[in-house]
């Protein structure tokens, strides 16, 4: 869920960006569109290093419901 809500605000604030005409308000907004990467960077890295540091697979699947951690990469390969 938390990527959902990360890349839909990227998605809105480049709606906006691109209707503005201020160079100043244009540039913050792609600010914080950078700075939602930054985030969604950080979550996946956090949820990547619980995955790894957790050897308990029903407590991954319970914190994966909750939407504490993504799926994992590899649970879309097959």
């Amino acid at each position: 869920m938390a990527v959902d809500v990360l890349t839909t605000m990227k998605e809105l604030l480049g709606e906006v960006q691109e209707d503005v005409d201020n160079p100043d308000a244009s540039y913050k907004l792609r600010t914080a569109r950078q700075l939602l990467s930054v985030l969604e960077q950080r979550n996946e890295d956090l949820s990547m290093a619980v995955s790894e540091a957790v050897s308990d697979d029903e407590l991954l699947d319970r914190l994966r419901e909750l939407d504490y951690i993504q799926p994992a990469v590899d649970d879309f390969a097959g």
